[in-house]
């Protein structure tokens, strides 16, 4: 449908202006996943094989499209489920608002992000307004959230919490339809792992993840210091240098997890401190319960409030994590069109109006006028969708902000569901012929 299509040039805006999709260092791993091909100890298996799936080898384009396809045809289906139908006219101004938000700069960019505002739109469907839906769009939607529950491990917990808004307001067999992408999921990442990596698990590698932040937080370098060296830990080396920040301690090239006492570099060094990341956290949850949980509950607040593109623009790593990756998978005008965009250039910034100002407005009035939307319909159904919105984000910003580290486009990425979500809302239901 060409309003769709409309509205899917809309939310790619960053990237027409760019002159190419927007990018990340870990887009050059996630592209690695199948050209290599490789199994990154640190990231599931799914989105690489997406974008490939779009990709072939011939333009990063195309994935980037089809993000943007898949988040303006799930508005369509928000407004024709909340409105008893949805109009060209209707769809063009939710996109457009959705423009001035933080979600052009989510969908524009290729990374497992573009996935979780999807999630939260789709499982609100599935799990509140599965009448609404087509037995077509009812599957496609299924597989949709499946795919993005297991593109990123963050996704897992917002989804365990949106079976409450659906066991509330679709009952049983809303909580069972969204349980159902959900088992699905947990599935893909189980074979994938233990095919992979030999190991049936949801993540191989978490507990170096987990052990990052509670370092940083203080309870886990509590423990270290306490049990070293008797305990013969590797990270008793170290134990003076701790805590350090999380995202320092996973990827400096210095770091205790990247290089031994004596210097050596240590390749894979987060999978070699699984297991002994593992017994550290499992006994810091013995050891300071209330401590780990008032420093998750203090990152998920800090991150609660922490929305921004910043992070999303620069071309940190990008000469040494992506660049290689297309000049070895993809043909030579793509090469081209990637070192003519302003991201690598580092210019993109400067290119972009001040929207920080704007963002954080529209951030600030979305969940009152949300609110305001759910209680000015009265609708179970609105309601059921506001509910949803908002317990996505708190679940978001504790799954990134509390188990992982609080960063901008964490909440960014989600966050612009609040005014979008409240226009939904606010716009007239269509009368009945």
């Amino acid at each position: 449908m060409l309003s769709i299509l409309l509205g899917a040039a809309l939310l790619a805006w960053p990237a027409l202006l760019n002159g190419y999709p927007l990018v990340f260092s870990d887009t050059g791993g996630f592209l690695h996943q199948t050209l290599g091909p490789l199994m990154l100890w640190d990231k599931p298996w799914v989105y690489g094989p997406l974008l490939h799936a779009f990709h072939w080898r011939v333009s990063l384009w195309l994935p980037m499209a089809a993000q943007a396809l898949m988040l303006s045809h799930l508005l369509w289906l928000a407004q024709r489920a909340l409105r008893d139908g949805a109009t060209p006219g209707a769809h063009l101004l939710v996109c457009a608002l959705a423009a001035l938000t933080t979600a052009p700069f989510t969908v524009a960019l290729l990374m497992p992000d573009a996935f979780a505002p999807a999630l939260v739109i789709a499982l609100a469907l599935l799990g509140c307004a599965r009448d609404a839906l087509s037995r077509a769009e009812a599957a496609y939607l299924a597989v949709l959230s499946a795919l993005a529950i297991a593109a990123h491990l963050a996704h897992l917990p917002i989804a365990l919490a949106l079976l409450l808004p659906a066991l509330v307001f679709g009952g049983l067999r809303g909580a069972l339809r969204v349980a159902l992408p959900l088992a699905g999921a947990v599935l893909l990442l189980l074979g994938t792992n233990w095919v992979g990596h030999g190991r049936a698990a949801l993540s191989p590698h978490g507990a170096t993840f987990m052990l990052a932040r509670l370092q940083a937080d203080g309870p886990a370098t509590a423990v270290i210091r306490a049990r070293c060296p008797a305990s013969g830990w590797y990270l008793c080396a170290f134990a003076d240098r701790l805590p350090m920040d999380a995202n320092d301690f996973l990827w400096a090239a210095d770091s205790p997890v990247n290089r031994d006492a004596e210097g050596r570099a240590r390749f894979l060094g987060g999978a070699l401190l699984s297991a002994e990341a593992g017994a550290i956290v499992a006994e810091t949850l013995r050891a300071h319960p209330l401590a780990v949980a008032e420093a998750i509950l203090r990152n998920t607040l800090r991150q609660s409030v922490t929305a921004g593109i910043g992070d999303t623009l620069g071309a940190d790593h990008l000469a040494a994590a992506l660049r290689p990756r297309i000049a070895e998978g993809f043909p030579a005008r793509e090469l081209a069109a990637y070192d003519a965009a302003l991201q690598p250039r580092d210019a993109l910034r400067a290119a972009l109006p001040p929207l920080g100002t704007l963002h954080a407005a529209l951030l600030v009035v979305g969940l009152p006028l949300l609110l305001f939307g759910a209680a000015r319909s009265g609708s179970r159904r609105a309601i059921a969708f506001a509910a949803v919105i908002a317990i996505g984000l708190l679940a978001n910003a504790a799954a990134t902000g509390g188990l992982s580290g609080v960063f901008p486009r964490y909440q960014a990425r989600i966050a612009w569901l609040l005014p979008v979500g409240a226009l939904l809302l606010l716009l007239p239901r269509r009368r009945a012929a």
